[in-house]
């Protein structure tokens, strides 16, 4: 039956909608008949249906697709159909003119120089060659713990080196700033791709269709703004730029920091044997208790047994507390601090963290107590060099040395006579640099000790502590470790922190409280919110303390079921590419992800209070284009990696994928958000009260972690959207409580075999680079 033109009265239509079944036609050779089908979806998505023929006794069956869209959805379509990118023609640089560097914060020399750590050219052969090196294979020992890391990291910085020449760029523009200055405009660099940083260089020279010929040019970084870099080249270079000039780009790669790690892991020999191996002491540790008084009065009965343990700490193996997402480890630290400061005047406090927010965190926390006032000079924030002057809130500059508006490290004098230093990792190798002695600092307290690699964990160890020094790690092995580029160097043992690596000794992994304290009290999270992730990861051990009475708001229609937090959207999306953009983007889950934020703010919640999380930067910047064009800029997006250690009132989250054929590739090679438990577990805990979770369930459902989550929100009427997978036999499992799917004693999925995922091993390396996700960093 032809569709009824668009005039025609309601009966016709309706006629036509209803009719489902077509009388006995005799079709003879080689005539056609034109089935017209009528739809009229719910929901925007992809949706199927089966049309089938009776001929006889015979049976034809079709598969039809519909593509429901909206007017956000349509917007966002690829305006480029997706094409492999051509490898880019090496940009060579023999010779160069060099550019103007920023000005340093001072000229004196260090005591301590950094060596240049060359890469041998035999192990830069081997791994060149895709082969791994002997010392990893030989395995990590106290023997070879140098020669073990050392080529850990060769293989990262050739990864590294490999990685940033993907970033040239071919025929763009510069624009003059000032008198001084040329900005580059760089997508991708406040997602650090690639990470440049003020005192870096790139070279540039005219594209011209003798660009071989053409003379390069150095341009140093002086600052850096969210997407724009402000160069200064040499003078002749400024003279002949005009803002239509083209130039094909290079980026290089700064070494200092990897040179950093070298010598902390060249150090790390001269350290005791049981602060590398705590099983090799001789005899087991037993902590007295340190009686003390809190001087917050937030703490829990946990958090204040971990502290009289640390203050009755006497140096030996480092101290950890383990403390889940929201359970209120910096809190706990800052104490600890505090409580060194008013009661020990002799002592002398290392602060680190993987980050400057995070240590601005501290500092902050630290001088927001009241009833301890810590003096102006007896605390420093180290800043590096490269660090914006812009970045540090006005209220805490006091606490920095600056020269010119530049960071730097006060003279070793001024250094000894402060009482607590708050730093990040890489910034503590300054320390060593201007002279501070082994065994200087009485404490050494290191926070997110999980998001760090190891050689840059002993960057402030073994450089600055000796066997009285009292170590304190704080983390969570179960949220994201260090970012490691290479696969290999991550497969081999970089990819695990020191802090997970010290649960293979029995003294921590069987919790024994003279070597490890966990925390379980959890103030973030909703309870229901909060359950499934603590019967995964945490043996059902953690406990929701967060007052549901003050934190719940009345969704009313937003949930089809209001006394549970947790809302699973399933849609059967289209994920797409466009261009030579390797990123992967699903417009149908940004449009859904816009419309239950425009659904949020109606009910008066703040922009500032929600967050979107997805894996794929393509995803981000659909979703933020989207959300600009609504005048929404005060909403944040981004990667799971970007959420871990902050919370939002309501969290959506995105995982874009909806196309199977692409799936197995994915899991195979633990990219995306599938496969990577860790990645699960944080994206999880990100949300105080609300989580929302728009995605493709029968692709979700292939992993155990988020089949869990997909059957608990249908279990309690809170799933929308999309037709059901069938459940796997693993899901009717459940987890009870001090159950887990996630064996916690290894940080490691328990056998993938037993719940049918053998093809979350990695078989083999990668050599489709087009198809990797770039979710996985």
């Amino acid at each position: 039956m032809k569709p009824p033109p668009g005039i025609s009265d309601l009966k016709s239509k309706g006629d036509f909608v209803a009719n489902y079944f077509l009388e006995d036609r005799i079709l003879q050779p080689l005539q056609t008949l034109t089935i017209w089908l009528s739809c009229k979806p719910e929901e925007i998505g992809l949706h199927t249906g089966v049309v089938h023929f009776d001929v006889g006794d015979d049976r034809i069956e079709r598969v039809v697709f519909l593509l429901a869209e909206d007017k956000i959805s349509t917007a966002l379509a690829s305006n480029k159909p997706y094409c492999r990118e051509r490898r880019k023609k090496p940009f060579v640089v023999d010779a160069y003119v060099s550019g103007v560097r920023p000005a340093r914060a001072t000229n004196r020399s260090f005591k301590h120089i950094l060596p240049l750590y060359e890469i041998p050219k035999a192990i830069r052969k081997v791994v060149e060659s895709k082969q791994i090196p002997d010392a990893v294979i030989e395995g990590l020992s106290r023997r070879n713990y140098v020669s073990y890391f050392t080529a850990l990291l060769i293989m990262e910085e050739l990864r590294i080196e490999e990685d940033i020449k993907t970033y040239d760029m071919k025929g763009v523009k510069m624009k003059k700033r000032g008198r001084c200055f040329l900005s580059l405009e760089v997508p991708g660099l406040a997602e650090k791709r690639p990470s440049l940083v003020h005192g870096d260089s790139i070279f540039a020279k005219l594209a011209t269709e003798y660009v071989d010929n053409a003379q390069a040019y150095e341009g140093c970084i002086h600052r850096v703004e969210a997407e724009e870099v402000y160069l200064k080249f040499s003078s002749e270079f400024h003279h002949h730029h005009t803002d239509n000039n083209l130039y094909n780009v290079r980026f290089s790669y700064n070494r200092v920091n990897m040179r950093r790690l070298y010598q902390a892991v060249e150090a790390a020999d001269q350290l005791e044997t049981e602060l590398l191996f705590p099983s090799s002491c001789s005899r087991k540790r037993r902590i007295t208790p340190f009686l003390m008084f809190p001087i917050s009065n937030n703490l829990n009965e946990e958090q204040i047994n971990a502290i009289k343990m640390i203050l009755g700490c006497k140096g030996g193996p480092p101290y950890v507390i383990h403390g889940p997402p929201g359970t209120g480890k910096t809190m706990t630290l800052v104490e600890v601090i505090l409580q060194l400061y008013a009661t020990r005047k002799d002592s002398r406090v290392l602060v680190c963290a993987s980050s400057n927010c995070a240590a601005d965190h501290i500092l902050e926390r630290l001088l927001s107590q009241e009833s301890v006032q810590i003096r102006v000079n007896e605390i420093f924030r180290l800043n590096a060099s490269s660090r914006s002057y812009e970045e540090v809130k006005p209220d805490y500059i006091q606490f920095c040395f600056f020269e010119d508006f530049i960071f730097g490290c006060p003279p070793l004098r001024a250094l000894l006579k402060y009482r607590i230093i708050i730093t990040t990792y890489m910034s503590a190798s300054l320390l060593y640099a201007e002279g501070v002695r082994r065994g200087h600092f009485s404490h050494i307290i290191l926070d997110e000790a999980g998001q760090a690699s190891e050689p840059e964990i002993m960057i402030p160890i073994s450089h600055l502590s000796n066997k009285e020094t009292v170590i304190v790690l704080a983390g969570d092995p179960l949220q994201l470790g260090p970012v490691v580029f290479s696969r290999d160097a991550e497969m081999h043992g970089l990819g695990t922190s020191y802090l997970e690596r010290l649960y293979e000794f029995d003294y921590y992994r069987d919790g024994d409280e003279s070597y490890v304290k966990m925390l379980v009290k959890n103030y973030r999270c909703h309870p229901e919110i909060l359950s499934l992730p603590s019967k995964l990861f945490y043996k059902g051990q953690l406990i929701a303390c967060q007052e549901v009475e003050k934190s719940s708001i009345s969704w009313e229609d937003l949930l089809p079921n209001k006394e549970f937090p947790i809302l699973f959207f399933g849609i059967q999306g289209c994920d797409e590419r466009e261009g030579s953009n390797p990123s992967w983007f699903n417009r149908i889950e940004a449009s859904k992800v816009v419309e239950m934020i425009k659904k949020l703010t109606a009910k008066k919640v703040r922009e500032m209070d929600i967050g979107v999380i997805t894996p794929y930067r393509q995803q981000v910047l659909k979703i933020r284009k989207a959300l600009e064009n609504l005048d929404m800029p005060d909403i944040k997006i981004g990667s799971v990696e970007q959420f871990q250690g902050q919370e939002k009132l309501v969290v959506i989250v995105s995982t874009v994928r909806s196309t199977i054929k692409h799936n197995e590739f994915d899991r195979t090679y633990c990219l995306g958000f599938l496969s990577n438990p860790r990645r699960f577990n944080v994206t999880m805990t990100r949300a105080k009260s609300l989580l929302i979770i728009i995605g493709n369930p029968h692709i979700v459902s292939k992993d155990p972690h988020w089949e869990q989550i997909l059957w608990l929100c249908v279990d309690n009427n809170s799933y929308q959207g999309c037709a059901l997978p069938e459940k796997q036999h693993y899901c009717d499992e459940s987890p009870t409580e001090g159950q887990c799917l996630y064996d916690g004693a290894h940080f490691e999925p328990l056998d993938a075999a037993e719940h049918g995922l053998e093809s979350l091993q990695i078989k083999e390396r990668v050599r489709d680079e087009d198809e990797w996700s770039d979710g996985w960093k």
